[in-house]
């Protein structure tokens, strides 16, 4: 039974098939007589933004029944079962290590990189390594400072506090976090006016665990709180293979190496995408009635899924053929966007990277230009033409 005036709060009801339900404002505490009429759902302090620990655990049902069992099993539960990132790998044994032997917490760690490098599963392996527990959220999900405090009010001691996205944390969430990742409290303001008093509520010492894609957009107060700063590389494709063997292993289908070789080789230095394949040439495999997963099995999925020789999405593809419609460039951002049908950060974040590793175009103070190794895969004569003419 939920009494009036208690902390738990209620998400605006459904309309009942007897009339419409009295609104209810977001914040609002939720009182017993308004459930007449009323489907509703309780949440916690936090709101429905804040993580669910249950769902960490596996006693929810997940929405995606296919992939998320799939990713679950596949991720390494111990640094030993890590495959590549080295340094990072050697740096977290060595905090992990010395914060046991203290029996306290380790220090806060930045994790920054591309998606798909393996950031979250670092943040799970540390929370295992250290036997602690995991509370896991992301950057937009705390929308106001409340929803902060509601996360903070769950974590006991040692426990590890992964945010995803951390650089699109608000400004004013920002600030709580300073206090509560250097001092371990954090200072609640009640009331306003004259009747305005500050508390301070104490918060048990535990390791922030951030991630995100854009580190340079963090501020210089917060990413100076951060204790560990690692970047994650793209994987060369000898590790993509190992890891593509493992997942093979764990998924009990068989796999030649010519056909692992062949996915990594085109899975852009990403486990994530290499795992994107595996599933669909599983697909594949199972379908057909195929004992194993060969070289040819590796070519079909990858055709099916739009992927040419060189690796190359159809994405890709029609970025270089823009920049050779305009004679190899330059040009702008703004301009492929629009002729390709994508945003600009899209194209910046998740397109460019590759073709900038493969060296099939540059980027320079007048726009984007076109490589002679990217004129040669879309067919244009880069020599003749000249960029610009």
């Amino acid at each position: 039974m939920i009494s009036a005036g208690s902390p738990w709060t209620a998400e605006p009801p459904r309309t009942s098939r007897r009339g419409e339900s009295p609104r209810l404002k977001a914040d609002c505490v939720f009182e017993p007589t308004d459930m007449d009429h009323a489907e509703v759902r309780i949440h916690t302090m936090a709101t429905d933004h804040v993580f669910n620990p249950e769902a960490l655990d596996g006693s929810q049902p997940d929405p995606r029944p296919d992939e998320a069992p799939f990713e679950h099993s596949l991720r390494p539960t111990h640094l030993g079962d890590f495959i590549g990132q080295d340094r990072i790998v050697q740096d977290l044994t060595l905090a992990i290590e010395a914060a046991k032997g203290r029996g306290e917490p380790t220090d806060h760690i930045l994790f920054s990189g591309p998606p798909g490098l393996g950031k979250t599963s670092l943040s799970r392996i540390l929370a295992n390594e250290m036997s602690a527990k995991l509370h896991s959220t992301t950057g937009p999900a705390l929308e106001r400072p409340k929803d902060l405090v509601g996360l903070l009010t769950h974590i006991e001691l040692g426990d590890v506090l992964f945010i995803d996205e951390i650089h699109r944390i608000p400004t004013t969430v920002e600030e709580y976090l300073y206090s509560a990742m250097e001092d371990y409290s954090v200072d609640i303001t009640l009331d306003t006016g004259p009747n305005a008093r500050l508390i301070t509520l104490p918060v048990k010492p535990f390791t922030l665990v951030g991630a995100t894609t854009r580190e340079g957009l963090l501020s210089a107060p917060f990413r100076a709180r951060f204790g560990l700063f690692e970047r994650l590389d793209p994987y060369p494709a000898e590790q993509l293979v190992r890891i593509i063997q493992r997942a093979a292993r764990l998924l009990r289908m068989e796999i030649e190496e010519s056909a692992a070789a062949y996915l990594a080789e085109r899975s852009r230095g990403t486990p994530r995408i290499a795992g994107r394949f595996l599933r669909r040439a599983r697909d594949l495999v199972q379908v057909s009635g195929k004992p194993a997963l060969d070289f040819a099995a590796a070519q079909e999925t990858l055709g099916r899924l739009g992927i040419d020789q060189n690796g190359l999405e159809e994405m890709d593809r029609r970025i270089l053929q823009c920049l050779a419609n305009q004679n190899g460039g330059p040009v702008s951002i703004k301009t492929i966007a629009a002729v390709v049908g994508e945003t600009e950060d899209t194209l910046q974040d998740v397109y460019e990277p590759h073709l900038l590793r493969q060296g099939y175009l540059q980027k320079t103070a007048r726009g984007r230009m076109l490589t002679p190794t990217g004129a040669k895969l879309v067919g244009f004569n880069l020599t003749s033409q000249g960029p610009g003419a």
